[in-house]
């Protein structure tokens, strides 16, 4: 992987922490001249499309794309000309939310990863049936996410903001890049981490029931804004199949994984388990869902959907990122910086998470705000950026020293 692309992904990574950091601050201290609603545009999509998604590109693009296709210039300038996109948002979300050329730099970063899909479709080489089901039905996730993008602008023209169409094409995106998009594409880059024979049949009965899981579980942001019993059941279906298909999955790799594990050293098995423990977590909280009562409030309770939405891009994908990004030296695991920084962004997303939480089920009960909630959510999300500028640190630190050899 090319060392500029890891240093620009978690520069990107940094300044979504920094955003986020902010948005926290505006609480305890307001700040006139800051749109909340606009910096939050920002945050989160410098966080998926210049974070989460560069990276999986990058990582993608090293594991599954063979060496002489990778040497094609049109990878490096993709991931450039994708990069350009990701800085527009970066500057022009913060000023103006959507707008002309805030929407001009998302067109361009949609037609990016429409292009990306049709190189890695065509290029990608796949080890075993377990990569290549993946890889492909996480690209198949990523266009179909896009989908809801093209309805906001028709949502907006014929029924406003505040229709039930809008908001429901929003959560269709959300929903597909997170479940669809970005965790297939982790799945895949994790078998691959494996590099053991899998049971095919078995692997198939796992992947199937997922797939039909990440379809179903729709009805449940749907069914915030089209209240009706029936999609209660569809998100129900796919809540308990989706836990079948983990058990699966854990049967799958039971076999194979004390001998992955025993490989890995301290600070990477601290992080795998970090991850698996977050993907755990995620579905136990899918599971309390399946309770009428709960799917309601867990959409009207803002700081569960932070806390839950937080789970997910820190705690499951961030964390599974950072394990490959270890096991296989494209951070050096050796160097106190990244360790010090993976073990303090552990420390201040459990700690932000637990106060996300902590308040969430403060309201359930009907209590009061915890004290100090807002200031202690601010202290706790400060680590967060230092610790990726740690591992920045480290990233720049390791160029200058290979220049001096």
């Amino acid at each position: 992987m090319q060392k500029s692309w890891l240093i620009a992904c978690f520069i990107n990574f940094f300044i979504a922490a920094l955003m986020g950091l902010l948005l926290r601050l505006l609480y305890v201290f307001p700040i006139e001249i800051v749109n909340y609603q606009f910096l939050l545009h920002g945050h989160s999509h410098v966080a998926m499309l210049g974070w989460v998604y560069l990276m999986l590109y990058s990582l993608m693009v090293h594991f599954f794309i063979p060496k002489e296709k990778q040497q094609k210039p049109v990878y490096n300038r993709l991931f450039w000309v994708t990069e350009i996109a990701v800085i527009g948002m970066m500057f022009r979300f913060p000023v103006e939310g959507y707008a002309l050329f805030s929407i001009v730099f998302s067109t361009l970063h949609i037609f990016c990863s429409y292009y990306f899909c049709r190189l890695v479709w065509k290029d990608a080489h796949t080890d075993s049936l377990p990569e290549k089901l993946l890889l492909r039905t996480a690209l198949f996730f990523m266009i179909l996410s896009t989908f809801g993008v093209w309805c906001l602008g028709p949502a907006v023209g014929l029924l406003g903001k505040a229709s039930a169409f809008y908001q429901i094409a929003i959560q269709f995106f959300l929903h597909f890049q997170f479940n669809g998009w970005f965790l297939f594409t982790v799945l895949a880059l994790f078998f691959h981490q494996l590099k053991v024979n899998i049971d095919e049949k078995q692997f198939r009965l796992f992947y199937n029931l997922l797939v039909a899981a990440t379809i179903l579980t729709l009805a449940l942001p749907v069914s915030w804004y089209l209240p009706n019993p029936v999609f209660h059941w569809i998100n129900s279906i796919g809540v308990l199949l989706q836990l079948l298909s983990f058990i699966i999955c854990i049967q799958i790799i039971r076999p194979h994984f004390q001998t992955f594990f025993s490989t890995l050293r301290p600070i990477e098995k601290l992080v795998y388990g970090f991850a698996l423990t977050s993907l755990f977590l995620k579905v136990i909280i899918q599971l309390v869902v399946l309770i009428p009562e709960f799917a309601q409030i867990s959409h009207q309770i803002r700081n569960l959907v932070i806390g839950y939405i937080h789970l997910t891009m820190l705690g499951i994908i961030t964390g599974f990122l950072f394990a490959f990004l270890l096991k296989n030296s494209f951070l050096n695991k050796e160097n106190n910086w990244v360790k010090y920084g993976m073990k303090l962004f552990i420390m201040s997303f459990i700690l932000t998470e637990l106060t996300l939480f902590f308040q969430g089920i403060y309201f359930v009960l009907a209590k009061e705000q915890l004290p100090m909630y807002y200031q202690n959510l601010f202290i706790t999300s400060i680590f967060l950026p230092i610790a990726i500028l740690m591992i920045i640190f480290s990233l720049f630190k390791g160029i200058i020293k290979s220049h001096k050899y």
